[in-house]
Parts: structure tokens; C-alpha cells; sequence
């Protein structure tokens, strides 16, 4: 009977102990940051999926704008090869959850979007030069929703850029870096974004004869 009794209670103590332990984990990770890293790395997915809705809204619009320009026969074939091109390599490009943290994967994906961006600038850009596009309503339409869809890029980029850098300052900072050492989380890749506005501002188109 005593045999039992003593057993129950050290069954009884191995189970608080247990408990106890798994709390005091539970407390460590949550102090060290560890609940934090996984709302914001969720966040920056969000944040992410966005930018490539709009970057995929973008391309969506382009075989449109291109069977729309081809109606203006003595249209610049050069511009139109450079949009189709740049739109076939943009959207050739598998971008996985990896991505997100492979620096070099991720800095050519936003290169090819760049200069998607770039390309579709300059058509909009030589398009000035034609009466009957900016006459064609059609035409105009499609203008109008691009502008559109640059405009929610912008936004959902500069949101994903606050994600990344929320995510980045717990991941190098004390005691949360710690963790980040423990677990492997690494610094995420941001979007370069002064660079990429370099690459899609509308070039200075000179139509002078000289």
C-alpha cells in the first residue's frame, strides 16, 4: 500500500515537473521572441503574395496593350519586342516561399520586374506620339488601369518593405537575435527600391529630326 501510494505521488511529481518544464519553455520563446518571428514572418508572406498579385495584375494587362498597339501599323516594333520580352522572362520566373529568403533568386525576380516596368514606361511614353492611339478609346482604358496597377504596386512594395524591416530589426536584435541564432532565422531581402526606380523611370524620348 505504501509502495503504491509512493509511486502515485512520484507519477504526480514527474507530471508537475513536466508541466512545469514545458511552461517555462513556452515563457523562454515567448520573451526570447520566438511568438514574434512567426506573426511577422507570416506577415511579410501576406505582404509578399500581394506585390505578386499586382505584379501578375500587371502582366495580365500587357498581351492587351500589345495586340492594342500592333493596330498602329507604323508603331515602334522595337518598343513592342522589348514589352513582349520583358513580360515573358518576368513571368517565366518560378518565385516560390523559398524566394523570400534566397537573396539571389529574389534580387533577379525584382531585376525582371524592373524592367517589365522600364519597358511598359517607354511604350507609354512613345505612345504620345501617335493621334490615333490617344484617340483610341480602348486604348486609353487599358492606360488608365495600368497607371492603376503601377499605383497598387507601389503600395503593396512599400508595405512588404515594412514587414521585411520589422522582421529584420527582431532578427538582429538583443535578446531576440538570440533566438534568431537558435533557430536559424535569417535576415530577410528587402526590395532595393532606389535602384528599381532608376530602372523604371520613362526614359527622355527625342523625336527631332537632327
Amino acid at each position: 500500500m505504501v509502495y503504491r501510494y509512493t509511486a502515485h505521488k512520484g507519477n504526480l511529481f514527474a507530471r508537475f515537473t513536466a508541466y512545469a518544464a514545458a511552461l517555462g519553455f513556452a515563457l523562454v520563446l515567448s520573451g526570447c521572441g520566438y511568438n514574434e518571428f512567426q506573426r511577422l514572418d507570416e506577415q511579410s508572406k501576406a505582404a509578399w503574395s500581394e506585390v505578386l498579385n499586382q505584379y501578375q495584375r500587371r502582366a495580365d494587362l500587357v498581351p492587351n496593350i500589345v495586340a492594342t498597339v500592333k493596330g498602329e501599323a507604323a508603331f515602334e516594333q522595337d518598343t513592342l519586342t522589348k514589352v513582349v520580352e520583358a513580360r515573358a522572362k518576368a513571368t517565366s520566373m518560378q518565385v516560390t516561399p523559398e524566394t523570400l529568403n534566397n537573396p539571389e533568386a529574389f534580387s533577379k525576380f525584382q531585376k525582371a520586374q524592373g524592367e517589365l516596368g522600364g519597358a511598359l514606361s517607354r511604350l507609354l511614353v512613345v505612345s504620345e506620339q501617335y493621334p490615333n492611339l490617344k484617340a483610341n478609346q480602348g486604348f486609353s482604358d487599358l492606360r488608365v488601369q495600368l497607371e492603376g496597377t503601377e499605383n497598387r504596386i507601389t503600395v503593396a512594395r512599400n508595405r512588404y518593405i515594412q514587414s521585411v524591416q520589422d522582421y529584420n530589426i527582431l532578427a538582429r536584435s538583443f535578446p531576440s537575435n538570440l533566438t534568431a541564432s537558435v533557430l536559424g532565422y535569417q535576415p530577410k531581402p528587402t526590395l532595393a527600391v532606389a535602384n528599381e526606380a532608376a530602372i523604371t523611370v520613362p526614359p527622355t524620348v527625342d523625336f527631332e529630326k537632327k
